[in-house]
């Protein structure tokens, strides 16, 4: 017979020998991995007065804003996101902004409002869409298509735009080489015997912004000479076109026995030009030091580093440091920032890619003072920090790299970014 008390005890065991054999082959219980918020974009620096936060982060590749006068916010994607190349967002009382719609299945970058029209492009053509008295697209499936059949290659394939008071429609057609060489970014091949390619890309175009299917034939060569812009903006003082030209590439890897390493990272100069009617800034046969402030012969076309190119080109009116990319230019109109940055350009610096073995730079918003439509200072660093970290070695280290610029109806400054889709909001405030 078994004692009560070893009964009890022989119980305990066989259940918790039972629950122990259970465990044995029952499966491993897994935690749920930890939900972590998304990292808050860096600061950013600004001057004394100014703040900034972000309306929205992880929209899609965030190219050029629009704000309307009603606070409505459009944004132009480098590539759709769910079949939507521009997104429509809505700025709420919390400082934050919510995507409510979306259309226009294509990619590209530009992206103007004028007149009761949106104006939006692909890398192949520019569509216009009709606002209502709220500025809201009226019919976002059927735009009329303005411009069509415009070249594109491989490389600065993006088409921006911008519209000035008389009707017209100025659209860039990137250059889709480096520098017009025989063989495209290869160790010492010289440049095409006057580069033909400048009929047709490498420049400004221009058409009428109220005409439907037009193509180069019904346009324009407003401005040749220019690698790629992708900044570009009307300047209502003088009613002058200015453009942000992004610099040609490698002079060190293509003819290492005319530069260094160190003058292919600083040359050439990123330049912004006054551009009229007929001007041919030089491209590809010069580009512009901004150590020895002159025009130099490129090296495809037998130049050396130190001859002097044709004075027939026209000058930059401001020489930015090489490579950092400006991917925006906005002259600023507004009523909220100081009396210094009035009809002043602010520029979005993409930042570099091809500064070795310096380290990259850019990643920041610029300013240059204006007066009377003309340069009337030296530009400065207006916003920085974008990038999250102290040096970009490489431009995957860059948390966010600033693209866009908008002017909201209170006069505050949109900027996009195109790593995460970030919107930033600056205002000034002078607390």
């Amino acid at each position: 017979m078994i004692h009560r008390n070893h009964y009890t005890l022989f119980l305990s065991l066989l259940l918790v020998g039972c629950s122990m054999a259970f465990s044995a082959f029952a499966p491993l219980h897994k935690e749920k991995p930890k939900q972590t918020a998304p990292t808050p974009p860096p600061p950013l620096r600004l001057p004394q007065g100014f703040t900034a936060h972000t309306l929205i982060d992880s929209t899609a590749k965030a190219r050029d804003i629009v704000v309307t006068p009603q606070g409505i916010i459009y944004v132009k994607l480098s590539r759709p996101k769910n079949g939507k190349g521009i997104l429509v967002l809505q700025e709420g009382a919390n400082g934050k902004a919510q995507v409510t719609g979306g259309f226009g299945n294509y990619n590209g970058t530009g992206l103007y409002l004028k007149n009761g029209f949106l104006y939006a492009s692909s890398n192949e053509a520019v569509f216009r869409y009709k606002l209502n008295e709220k500025n809201e697209v009226v019919n976002p499936d059927q735009p009329e298509t303005i411009i069509t059949g415009l070249k594109m290659g491989r490389q600065h394939e993006t088409k921006s735009v911008v519209l000035d008071n008389d009707g017209n429609i100025y659209v860039n057609i990137g250059f889709p080489m480096n520098s017009c060489q025989e063989k495209d970014r290869q160790p010492g091949s010289m440049g095409i015997p006057g580069c033909p390619l400048l009929d047709s890309a490498g420049g400004i175009w221009q058409f009428r912004a109220d005409k439907q299917n037009q193509s180069y034939p019904q346009g324009t060569r407003y401005a040749t000479g220019l690698r790629n812009v992708v900044g570009l903006d009307w300047n209502t003082q003088n009613n002058t076109l200015f453009v942000m030209q992004h610099g040609r590439d490698q002079l060190h890897d293509l003819f290492p026995d005319l530069y260094t390493a160190k003058q292919s990272a600083e040359l050439p100069a990123e330049c912004m030009y006054m551009v009229k009617k007929g001007d041919n800034a030089g491209f590809p046969f010069i580009y512009y030091d901004p150590f020895q402030k002159k025009k130099i012969l490129a090296p495809e076309y037998g130049g050396d580093g130190k001859k002097e190119g044709s004075a027939g080109y026209i000058d930059p009116v401001v020489a930015f440091p090489g490579h950092l990319a400006p991917n925006g230019l906005l002259f600023y109109t507004g009523n909220q920032f100081p009396e210094k940055y009035r009809n002043g350009a602010f520029v979005a610096f993409h930042g570099s890619w091809n500064r070795t073995p310096e380290k990259q730079e850019g990643f920041m918003v610029a300013f240059v003072p204006f007066k009377d439509g003309k340069p009337a200072g030296d530009w400065e660093v207006f916003a920085d920090g974008f990038a999250g970290v102290p040096e970009v070695l490489t431009p995957r280290q860059a948390q966010h790299r600033p693209c866009g610029l908008a002017q909201g109806p209170d006069g505050s400054l949109y900027v996009t970014d195109d790593v995460k889709g970030t919107i930033y909001k600056i205002e000034y405030k002078n607390n």
